[in-house]
């Protein structure tokens, strides 16, 4: 729909341009009430819902009111002198206001309008934010000694009643604490509260409950960027995921402590709903790093699930052989794997997925699922919101698969294996590859 509209657009824009050219006229009654007739056509579409209007809208929807009314005004009033006709100016005049129809059309491109990915659950779904400070640190991307704040925001059954498990969601390297909402709401859809974390200076951007806004670190951004294209040897990129996980570690453990203290006391309505003797984690890429490692270190945790992750917490560095090798301790805890292209080629490839492997017998109980033609950010919500960027942080390389079965797949793969994992309900056997 939104190219539609910018051809039919520059179509009429072009034709009014050629118009003028071959009548001579700079102002024309055709001229004029064609841009009125856009500028209603438009709201037509908004209206009758041909057009989802978003705020991403607002530009172009300026740009045809102003149009329009310059026209109305035009028509209005009577011109004893007509301006002089130019050619150059006519073109010249075209020529720009394409290039502001393209502009003001930009944010609807990058976020076209979509549908939500489907609901299953029998339960309607709230939402609330909260911001968390922990007292016991101190921020380390500031020096001003302010303690580290962490924002989260629950998804959870709306008018229900009794208790339901907790599951603690961390987002990729630069992502957001909505980067896969829809698997958040089929979850609380079905009898879960989940609950997402921002990792401040981690995180693309977050916003506390005050309105403050934390954008990610650019030495942390660099840092990664330098580590994606090989720029550390294999000592300093391992002390690099080393120090990501503890922070990311650190901040799931923090918000599960007072989570669960929060719920013990049941004086909220979402804490009231939850069930502490039944947590699971989960989390996308570094999120999914960081759910395993926490898992390793927590004993209230009884299932996770990782999404296009390494095991930076199973690896151990040998600075005389200058190799990564996996620990040998087994994982007792119920694990699901769903990889991406961009993951599963590596499995048996990169040192840094050596605990991945298939054949590691320390995983031998691990659930793994290959979503074949996805790219890393297939298995989150961005490809929906916004094609263009998905493609552009994956470097120009589109997913073979279709959008809405990769993410619906997997919503529902993590639900049954949740309900298997932590209800006790139906079994889970999930296909090799999807």
């Amino acid at each position: 729909m939104e190219i539609l509209i910018l051809v039919v657009t520059l179509v009429f824009e072009l034709a009014i341009a050629v118009y003028s050219i071959v009548t001579k006229q700079s102002r024309s009654k055709i001229k004029s009430w064609t841009r009125i007739a856009m500028f209603i056509g438009f709201m037509m579409l908004s209206l009758g819902k041909v057009v989802v209007w978003e705020y991403t809208w607002g530009l172009f929807a300026g740009l045809l009111f102003i149009l329009a009314f310059k026209e109305m005004f035009a028509l209005l009033r009577k011109q004893t002198h007509p301006p002089r006709y130019k050619a150059f100016s006519t073109v010249w005049k075209f020529l720009l206001l394409a290039l502001t129809v393209v502009i003001t059309l930009v944010p609807v491109l990058l976020f076209p309008q979509h549908r939500l990915p489907q609901v299953t659950g029998p339960y309607a779904v709230a939402t609330a934010t909260y911001s968390y400070v922990d007292k016991n640190r101190i921020e380390e991307f500031k020096d001003q000694g302010d303690n580290r704040f962490v924002n989260v925001e629950f998804w959870y059954p709306k008018q229900a009643e009794g208790t339901y498990p907790l599951l603690v969601f961390s987002h990729g390297a630069f992502g957001i604490k909505t980067s896969n909402t829809s698997t958040f709401t089929e979850l609380a859809s079905h009898g879960y509260v989940v609950v997402s974390i921002d990792h401040p200076y981690h995180s693309f951007y977050t916003v506390s409950e005050d309105g403050k806004v934390v954008t990610i670190n650019p030495e942390y951004m660099q840092e990664f960027n330098n580590a994606n294209k090989g720029g550390y040897s294999l000592g300093e990129y391992f002390e690099l995921n080393q120090k990501w996980m503890k922070l990311r570690t650190d901040d799931m453990d923090f918000v599960m402590d007072t989570i669960l203290e929060q719920a013990e006391q049941k004086k909220d309505p979402v804490y009231e709903r939850i069930d502490t003797q039944k947590v699971g984690v989960f989390g996308h890429s570094m999120g999914g790093t960081a759910s395993v490692a926490l898992s390793r270190e927590r004993d209230d945790i009884d299932a996770v699930v990782n999404i296009d992750a390494p095991f930076f917490s199973e690896l151990v560095y040998d600075k005389v052989t200058n190799e990564l090798t996996a620990k040998s301790e087994p994982f007792t805890i119920p694990l699901l794997n769903v990889y991406s292209d961009d993951v599963w080629i590596q499995l048996d490839r990169s040192s840094a997925y050596i605990a991945n492997s298939i054949s590691n017998k320390n995983f031998k109980g691990a659930y793994n699922v290959h979503f074949k033609g996805a790219k890393h950010l297939s298995l989150t919500d961005l490809p929906l919101f916004s094609p263009i960027l998905a493609n552009l942080l994956q470097e120009g390389r589109r997913a073979d698969i279709d959008k809405y079965y990769a993410i619906e797949t997997q919503n529902e793969l993590i639900l049954r294996f949740f309900d298997y994992a932590l209800k006790n309900q139906g079994q889970f056997a999930p296909k090799a590859t999807y």
